[in-house]
């Protein structure tokens, strides 16, 4: 099998050692560390830890989504996901609104303040992403966004755009 020309030191990554996939393992570790370190350091200004910061991007990201389409995408409990939203709701960074088509849903969006905090935290994502895409090229941007959707649980993929 002939092996692709951009693979480092003529390593065949089709077929990976343990030893590989353990680096990868590392490298992933390692990036998410990297990734989340910006808008950690935001939060610290605030009470809120990650579950509000995803919490805020997934409200910014699907404008009036029901507090179960996010409890899916989250997954996380009921109780928890209620914290953080009581949280936010409080801080006037999100609105709750009774469903139109179901009074038992609530819908939610995030409000000004809402919207400046999570334009904050992602942009210091996008920043770091961005240098990295750069750096990689775009055959590698292909193959990350690739791999990545392949770590995926499949039942998650009905939530990319």
């Amino acid at each position: 099998m002939a092996e692709h020309s951009n693979t480092a030191k003529g390593e065949n990554l089709l077929f990976l050692t343990d030893d590989q996939l353990l680096q990868g393992i590392e490298l992933m570790f390692f990036a998410y560390k990297g990734f989340t370190s910006d808008p950690d350091q935001i939060l610290q200004d605030y009470t809120y830890g990650r579950a509000h910061h995803r919490a805020l991007h997934f409200i910014q990201r699907n404008p009036g989504i029901t507090v179960n389409a996010l409890l899916d995408i989250l997954g996380v409990t009921k109780q928890s996901l209620n914290r953080v939203l009581r949280h936010l709701v409080d801080d006037e960074l999100v609105e709750s609104s009774v469903g139109i088509k179901d009074r038992r849903e609530r819908n939610l969006q995030l409000t000004q303040a809402g919207i400046a905090l999570e334009r904050s935290l992602s942009e210091a994502q996008r920043k770091r992403m961005r240098g990295a895409y750069k750096a990689a090229g775009p055959d590698a941007v292909h193959g990350f966004r690739t791999v990545l959707k392949n770590i995926m649980d499949p039942q998650m993929k009905t939530h990319l755009d």
